[in-house]
């Protein structure tokens, strides 16, 4: 750690606030972080516990220092992230990605509006394109049981079910009574607490690489799981998305388009426009390094407030340990 201190001015880390455009809040925040060799991404989740903060700083430090494992494709196929949006808008984000995937957000609301939403996604996708549901642990086993039949029903057939149930046990037991493949992240596969078997719980592993902790570690992870995997991302910018690219793009096998279509759901970045992540025939490029931040775009983007730029440092000192 205290090599790490020499080579990044975690002092002089820029702070952004980023609007977000689904509804699910105001601002994405967070801080870049610039290494000897690039940029990285700082940006737990606002809950996120102090003990939990280091992986997501070693990651947001691997990309500048000793920079990401050789890939083994130039391009990964992607889904594009629906949030919880009306059917219309739904329709719409699918339409216009390109993509051949979607990944669904589901269980906030009525099991009527999901699957309104479904279906339209189908629609936006056509007969060959792969649905999958993203629900966030929202479910119980019976509840997902119920909504699992109707949704399935609605999309014309569900390639996997991300995250129905909030533990393991519950999406062992959840696998047992659907035949719809269950997705669970991998950090609750590897939890100490969790009661079962990876290969009980899951068909299918789902890689984070910033909790996971860079693209190394995660890698290490997924050779422990033994499972087929897919990547995704929450919200992030064409920085931190960068870092899930190359996660997805040195993985052996890769069977899923991956859960980074993200980029809509930000209505700015922090790179200049023609270097932002967005999918192209439904594919991203994996690149040796992140893009660099625009100075232009990070001066629009600067949070200005001055707690909230001392809670940032609080934590990037508190990720140090």
């Amino acid at each position: 750690m205290a090599m790490m201190r020499t080579l990044i001015d975690f002092a002089a880390a820029p702070v952004f606030a980023l609007p977000v455009i689904d509804g699910s809040a105001t601002v994405f925040e967070g801080a870049l972080l610039e290494g000897p060799q690039g940029w990285g991404e700082f940006s737990p989740p606002q809950d996120c516990g102090v003990g939990d903060l280091g992986p997501w700083l070693t990651a947001a430090t691997e990309p500048g220092t000793v920079g990401w494992p050789d890939a083994v494709r130039g391009r990964v196929p992607v889904a594009v992230g629906v949030p919880a949006v009306d059917p219309d808008l739904a329709r719409q984000l699918v339409a216009e990605s390109g993509c051949r995937s979607a990944d669904v957000a589901v269980g906030a609301g009525t099991l009527a509006d999901d699957a309104s939403r479904v279906a339209a996604v189908r629609e936006g996708l056509g007969r060959g394109g792969a649905i999958r549901l993203s629900v966030g642990g929202m479910w119980d086993v019976e509840a997902a049981v119920a909504a699992i039949a109707v949704l399935t029903e609605a999309a014309g057939g569900l390639e996997y079910v991300e995250q129905p149930c909030r533990t393991a046990g519950e999406s062992a037991a959840l696998r047992r009574r659907v035949d719809v493949p269950i997705a669970v992240n991998a950090l609750g596969l590897l939890a100490e607490a969790a009661s079962v078997a990876p290969a009980d719980a899951a068909d299918i592993a789902v890689l984070m690489c910033a909790p996971l902790g860079g693209v190394r570690r995660a890698l290490r992870q997924a050779e422990r799981l033994e499972l087929p995997c897919v990547v995704t991302s929450s919200v992030e910018t064409s920085v931190g998305l960068a870092a899930g690219l190359a996660l997805a793009g040195a993985l052996t096998e890769l069977p899923f388009a991956c859960g980074l279509g993200n980029a809509t759901r930000l209505g700015a970045d922090v790179v200049s426009d023609g270097r932002t992540l967005v999918a192209v025939d439904g594919h991203l490029p994996v690149a040796p390094m992140p893009p660099a931040p625009d100075p232009g775009a990070l001066a629009r983007h600067a949070l200005t407030d001055p707690t909230r730029i001392a809670w940032w440092r609080d934590r990037l000192r508190a990720a140090q340990g």
